[in-house]
């Protein structure tokens, strides 16, 4: 199946970076300093990216979404990363995890009740790690007890994205522990749903405004209706969407590190030290070269691994390794880039100390850059 060459977005692709990369000068860059250092977004915010129909973007129109690709999805997490990851979570949790697991496993009614409202409004969240479940994700304690048509969910759930927000949960639990992971379901609860409570957001180190939350449900009711797939699948669709999500992580590390390369650019043009711009230094020069490099490499294994999943292509290696580069690339570029700039870079006066911060959760969340390499090993060696 023929694909656009990496390096080439089509008209329709451009148009749309176009218009997500002037939404975020205009709207979001103005808020980023004061939602960091309050720790959650702007109220005003949220509506405006519905509006810009970011928060809907593989839903089809017929369901009030754009009716795009997963591509656009990853376009647009590295756009608004380049201005602000926290603000790219939002959008990447609510389309590459939990829209993508409905277009690809609900049935036709929940399909439509759960996607319109995410079109609409309603951003979602995404919940499957708990206090004893990390890295081995299939660990759950979290239960689901059948109740004639019902299911009655008990347990806790822990750094949980887009909690703080989300009216919608994609929750998943265990219907059948005896049968081990083959007994996990997922599930859409209720933000009001009676029994079911979000705790106290973790106070982070980077990605400030996003919230991560702990949540309890306590014998929560969820019709049989509401159950993604069928019981028993929630352990592939879990899989199948990570594996999808690592490359929204990719996009975003992407977009982190190239706003460091254009913050770091800016600045050494205008800094001067004996006598000249500090940019014209060959040791900065190389390391702005080093720097554009890199970032280049790691979009391209970003680009790669979501026009692979388009063309419904194997994706996973290409997933977990734009993932696993992509943080290491952020990590690099904005560590320094807080070094050209000096003293000043180590303070909040200028945007890359945030940068700097808001790429390290790049090698934990989604998968631990060693689950990561892990994955790819495997693979390498046909497991």
């Amino acid at each position: 199946m023929s694909r656009l060459p990496l390096t080439e977005l089509s008209e329709e692709e451009e148009l749309f970076r176009r218009s997500v990369r002037e939404f975020c000068e205009r709207e979001v860059a103005p808020r980023v300093g004061r939602m960091d250092r309050q720790g959650h977004y702007d109220p005003d915010l949220i509506p405006k990216l519905f509006e810009l129909g970011v928060m809907a973007i593989e839903t089809p129109e017929e369901l009030g979404g754009a009716g795009g690709s997963f591509f656009l999805s990853a376009l647009a997490v590295e756009e608004i990363s380049r201005v602000d990851a926290a603000v790219a979570v939002l959008v990447d949790v609510q389309n590459t995890l939990v829209a993508n697991a409905l277009l690809r496993w609900a049935g036709d009614d929940l399909k439509r009740r759960v996607l319109e409202r995410m079109a609409a409004g309603s951003v979602a969240s995404y919940a499957l790690s708990e206090p004893g479940s990390g890295s081995d994700a299939f660990a759950l304690a979290c239960r689901a007890e059948r109740e004639g048509d019902d299911f009655l969910l008990s347990g806790r759930k822990q750094w949980i994205t887009n909690a703080a927000e989300a009216e919608i949960f994609l929750v998943m639990a265990n219907a059948a522990p005896e049968q081990g992971y083959r007994g996990i379901t997922s599930f859409i609860v209720e933000r009001t749903a009676p029994g079911f409570s979000v705790g106290r957001k973790e106070d982070k180190l980077g990605i400030r405004a996003s919230s991560t939350c702990e949540l309890t449900l306590e014998e929560v009711r969820v019709p049989a209706a509401d159950v993604v797939g069928e019981v028993g699948q929630g352990y592939r669709i879990a899989i199948e969407t990570l594996n999808e999500g690592r490359i929204g992580i990719g996009a975003q590390m992407v977009g982190v590190a190239q706003g460091a390369l254009e913050d770091a650019l800016a600045y050494t043009a205008e800094r001067k030290q004996f006598g000249r711009p500090v940019g014209e230094f060959q040791a900065v020069q190389f390391e702005l070269a080093q720097m554009a490099t890199e970032i280049e490499a790691a979009r391209m294994l970003t680009w790669n691994a979501a026009r692979l999943r388009d063309a419904g292509q194997p994706f996973l290696t290409q997933a977990a390794m734009s993932k696993l580069f992509g943080s290491q690339v952020a990590e690099r570029a904005t560590s320094a880039a807080v070094e050209l700039f000096g003293g000043v870079g180590y303070t909040r006066e200028y945007p890359v100390e945030k940068r700097f911060r808001d790429a390290k959760i790049g090698k934990i969340y989604e998968g631990t850059s060693n689950m990561q390499l892990q994955t790819i090993a495997r693979q390498l060696q046909g497991g």
